[in-house]
């Protein structure tokens, strides 16, 4: 586990904004990509980035919903992507390559959530994992170069306290061996956006590139509850009687604003200079905890405290989420020729 896996005491907190977090920041010269970038979270970061100057690309599989959300946020790239499509990707990234551009900030922040049923993709692979991990992580290797490039690169993916429901099955990742779970689908495709950023922080720092994770808190209304039914999150405390968010920053409820703060923090904070491969929260690095036993519900992500469990933390297991995706990969890629 990181040494450095302990709060920094950032002086911000779980009510902070994206736009406090930037205040002060010039990204003006800066490339960002952002994945998920036309709604919830995703589109705030863009927002925001964009607000300090950064040149501001958003993948895209929708580009007409894609240009509609984001209208009103003058300047914004939209390229036409398909995370879930091995040659989709290689294009976007050798279209970015060819432009011999430095990329600075990538945050990864596109992501399904328990899916009801088990569900693959044309390739084979459980859909949570493929989308929430497997596509991040063939952007992300496929722009390499250019994010060596900048010197000073930041990759961030939005993984979520939800990681606490489940490691990554290494030998049954698809749920083709066990009953499938919404949530522990949901929990192994979290826990490989943490043991991605870990490992990639590894390979890369010595090349300038720094990885983080982090949990955005619970933001009802993005979109990404829609296969939650609405009565667990009631239950959960989510909602209120009538289906209304409840925002409690104290609980973790937050709003867009609040959520998407820890990516702009962990995207373009000075305070994490010299860092990386940690978990963050609340615009400030978790603390590392081992698991309480018993079941884990969603009511767990408005409880005040948060933290990272210590499998996710693995780097064996970041070592061989590494290997096993480049296989998985590979494997399609060689099925697609």
């Amino acid at each position: 586990m990181n040494a450095q896996q302990h709060p920094l005491e950032s002086g911000y907190g779980a009510a902070s904004t994206a736009d406090e977090v930037i205040r002060g920041v010039d990204l003006s010269g800066k490339t960002a990509i952002v994945t998920g970038g036309y709604s919830g979270l995703g589109r705030e970061t863009v927002r925001v980035l964009r607000g300090a100057g950064a040149r501001v690309i958003v993948p895209a599989r929708d580009t007409n919903r894609a240009r509609e959300a984001l209208r009103r946020i003058e300047g914004v790239e939209i390229w036409s992507t398909d995370l879930l499509d091995s040659r989709s990707i290689a294009a976007f990234a050798a279209r970015f390559l060819n432009e011999n551009a430095a990329l600075h900030i990538l945050v990864n922040s596109a992501g399904i959530m328990a899916l009801p049923e088990r569900e693959l993709d044309a390739r084979g692979y459980e859909l949570q994992f493929a989308t929430n991990h497997l596509g991040h992580f063939e952007l992300t290797t496929r722009l390499l170069p250019a994010l060596r490039a900048a010197k000073g690169a930041r990759v961030v993916s939005v993984s979520s306290l939800g990681h606490r429901y489940s490691p990554v099955h290494f030998d049954d990742i698809n749920f083709e061996h066990r009953e499938y779970g919404p949530w522990l689908a949901y929990g192994q495709s979290k826990t490989a956006n943490i043991l991605f950023a870990i490992e990639l922080d590894a390979r890369e720092k010595a090349n300038g590139i720094r990885a983080f994770s982090l949990h955005p808190g619970s933001i009802a209304g993005t979109g990404l509850e829609k296969h939650i039914p609405t009565k667990m999150l009631i239950d959960a405390g989510v909602l209120d009687a009538e289906g209304n968010p409840i925002r409690d920053p104290s609980r973790n409820l937050k709003t867009i604003e609040q959520g998407a703060a820890t990516s702009v923090w962990c995207a373009t904070s000075a305070q994490l200079d010299g860092l990386g491969g940690l978990y963050c929260e609340n615009c400030d690095v978790a603390v590392a905890i081992e698991p309480a036993g018993g079941k884990s519900s969603i009511a767990e992500g408005v409880r005040p405290t948060g933290g990272v469990r210590s499998f996710a933390l693995d780097q064996v297991a970041a070592s061989r989420l590494w290997a096993l995706s480049e296989t998985m990969i590979s494997a399609a890629t060689n099925a697609q020729e």
